[in-house]
């Protein structure tokens, strides 16, 4: 399934490739009445398509017909196992158009097709086969209540759910909101991110040819203000799932106090640590794991590791061998499989990171590896040596390839410089004795925390953050269907009461 094909085959398939250009609603394309936006190539320039945004009206329309579909129970009340084989038929079909999926999500993301083709494509069918599977084994619940009554605690689906998704990791972020939502019986209206709508599409229509009902799963491309604000300000979407900025989420907070008090689940930005204690081994291993962590999917990831924290003993050592693995990072065409970077996402947030990449410079900050753009479009792989605690490189989300390394002298001072963060996403521990790794684990305030390696768990760990990097709930996970169902008690009475006149 994670086969690579040539730079010739892709970018044959990438020339043939039928590009989505309209909402997908009530079973079929429409196109929306709002703004028109231009979709691009990140790599290129070109123009992929233009797509209408949905405007208030077309979420009116689509929620409408959400709401049909989730009362009429076509989806929301057939038996668990029914919705398990249409998702599981959705996981064959997008398997049987795999390379199509792969390079539609690399010439709209700028991604890498290597990742795309060999870790995002599979774990996004992994992600929605294991939810899929879930389905008909989460059992409910009962309390002990005695024998005069009987108290059941059951799941049942929300309603109408809205997931609005980030553009770093189009399909795996659709098929970890959707695998559950799905699995519950909701319906769900996704606003991918208007950068990067194509893949959602099209795996809406596959969902469609695998048998989801009409409204079911509908998706509206749109910009955050007008789509965004919609959805997140509908007196008729029961839930709303966020994966993006700190910033954003704090207006889904508001839309929802400001509408129908619907329930608010947000994984947001930020500022993760590596801690790399003075006893940590096999040095090159660690190097291995903080560059990939860097550099990664160009460094555009909410867990990426962007501060490396290393004991002063360590520091020239690892530096070394940090720098000859920044060095096999290359960079160039994203539908070349040898190339391990591709382009940032759009010249908006190229402008931004070069803004912090300049401001590195300007200060007169130690750039021991990389330090340049590439072509326009692209960041090279950059660290920053003995970065001050207190600069905005150091505190700053850079959502782009530039690791800034900070020394310490002692474990403890490492672990209060990670945990000096308004964020709270993820963190890494390097050490060759279990006890001073796992004391500093526990003391970080992240919601993830590896152990020897760089990581976000897998699907059957809960993902989240603590502090300003979450709220209200879990991706991943038996966790996650907790944010798309609600909890009910029913009491039956047992007890054979006795007429007084008897």
């Amino acid at each position: 399934m994670s086969e690579l094909l040539t730079k010739t085959e892709y970018s044959a398939i990438a020339a043939d490739l039928h590009v989505p250009s309209a909402a997908f609603v009530d079973g079929s394309y429409h196109a929306a009445s709002g703004p028109s936006m231009a979709i691009f190539n990140p790599a290129t320039g070109a123009e992929l398509t233009t797509i209408a945004g949905a405007s208030d009206d077309d979420v009116d329309f689509a929620v409408q017909k959400a709401r049909e579909a989730f009362d009429s129970g076509v989806w929301s009340r057939c038996h668990p196992s029914e919705r398990k084989e249409v998702m599981i038929r959705l996981c064959k079909l997008m398997t049987r158009n795999r390379h199509e999926l792969a390079v539609m999500e690399s010439i709209d993301s700028g991604k890498p097709i290597s990742d795309c083709a060999t870790i995002d494509l599979p774990e996004t069918i992994n992600t929605l086969k294991w939810h899929a599977e879930a389905i008909d084994k989460i059992y409910d619940d009962s309390a002990p209540v005695g024998d005069d009554a009987i108290a059941m605690i059951v799941r049942e689906a929300v309603g109408v759910v809205a997931c609005v998704l980030p553009w770093n990791f189009p399909m795996l972020m659709l098929a970890w909101k959707l695998g559950p939502a799905l699995a519950a019986g909701n319906s769900v209206i996704v606003k991918p991110a208007e950068q990067t709508s194509l893949t959602a599409l099209r795996i809406a229509e596959l969902a469609h040819e695998a048998g989801l009902p009409r409204g079911v799963l509908q998706i509206l491309p749109g910009e955050g203000p007008t789509t965004g604000q919609a959805l997140g300000r509908h007196g008729d979407v029961d839930m709303l799932s966020f994966t993006g900025s700190t910033d954003t989420g704090r207006h889904f907070l508001r839309y929802a106090a400001d509408s129908n008090l619907k329930n608010v689940t947000l994984e947001c930005g930020g500022k993760n640590p590596a801690i790399v204690l003075k006893d940590a081994q096999h040095l090159d291993y660690v190097a291995e794991q903080i560059a990939m962590g860097a550099f990664w999917n160009m460094g555009q990831n909410c867990s990426a590791i962007s501060r490396l924290i290393v004991e002063s003993a360590l520091h020239d050592p690892l530096m070394e061998r940090l720098i000859a693995h920044t060095a096999e990072w290359r960079q160039g065409d994203p539908l070349d499989p040898a190339n391990r970077l591709g382009t940032l996402v759009e010249p908006a947030h190229f402008d931004k990171v070069k803004g912090h990449l300049d401001k590195a410079h300007a200060d007169g900050l130690d750039c021991i590896a990389g330090g340049k753009t590439v072509d326009g479009n692209a960041v090279q792989p950059t660290i920053f040596d003995n970065v001050p605690a207190g600069s905005s490189l150091a505190t700053e989300e850079v959502f782009g390839p530039i690791l800034s390394v900070l020394s310490v002298n002692s474990a403890d001072e490492a672990l209060k410089l990670a945990n000096a963060t308004d964020y709270g996403l993820s963190a890494s521990v390097f050490s060759a004795s279990m006890g001073p790794a796992l004391r500093t684990a526990r003391g970080l305030r992240a919601g993830t925390v590896t152990v020897n390696s760089y990581g976000e768990g897998d699907i059957t760990t809960p993902f989240g953050g603590h502090k300003q990097s979450g709220f209200g709930g879990r991706d991943n996970g038996l966790a996650a269907h907790d944010q798309f169902t609600e909890i009910k008690t029913i009491w039956v009475d047992l007890s054979d009461p006795t007429p007084e006149s008897l």
